[in-house]
């Protein structure tokens, strides 16, 4: 059966972010800049407040069951309230630091606050149970079809994962920039053209 991914309502974000949560147990980036103690319950609330967030300014889209999610920002979205920064600063602990060193962002020129038509797939996730099974690939599509309905001209993402990044490619996205850190993992910035 083909996914049909849909708009997230404000009920399906605490699945949402579960199925986050397991999705990304053992990816790169979140193992970077998490703290290994408490690690699970950290990922599964930061995942929250990032949904949260992006339910209230862009869009969210979850498959039925919320065994898969993707969140995408527009340009003039807000920064998050001072509560919420609070939140995630205390998650983050004593390696809040990292965040400023890669996916925080894609290239300067690709991320300038209010840069009309350039939006932000903030997240991808396909919970491990469902991976492979064409969920990512229709969330991504479903993505960037409901980006462009609002106005986005491209999309512009971070990943820390090759895998992600074949799978990027496959629907259009072309890598603009890779950084690497002795300390951590390699980072690659990605564009879309969505119109």
């Amino acid at each position: 059966m083909t996914p049909c991914p849909r708009l997230a309502d404000a009920d399906a974000l605490p699945l949402a972010a579960d199925t986050l949560a397991a999705a990304f147990a053992d990816y790169p980036w979140t193992r970077y800049v998490i703290p290994d103690d408490d690690y699970a319950e950290r990922l599964r609330a930061l995942q929250y407040l990032y949904l949260r967030h992006a339910h209230q300014h862009g869009i969210v889209g979850v498959t039925d069951s919320a065994d898969g999610v993707i969140a995408l920002l527009p340009p003039d979205a807000p920064e998050p309230d001072a509560e919420t920064v609070r939140q995630i600063i205390a998650l983050h602990g004593d390696r809040l630091d990292r965040l400023g060193q890669g996916e925080s962002g894609p290239p300067a020129e690709e991320s300038e606050p209010g840069r009309p038509g350039t939006w932000r797939l903030e997240t991808l996730g396909v919970h491990p149970t469902r991976q492979g099974s064409g969920l990512g690939g229709a969330l991504v599509t479903f993505g960037l079809d409901t980006a462009a309905q609002r106005g986005a001209r491209n999309v512009v993402l971070e990943t820390s994962d090759p895998r992600n990044v074949q799978l990027y490619q496959r629907y259009g996205f072309s890598t603009v920039a890779c950084s690497e850190r002795p300390d951590g993992p390699s980072v690659w910035s990605m564009r879309a053209v969505t119109s």
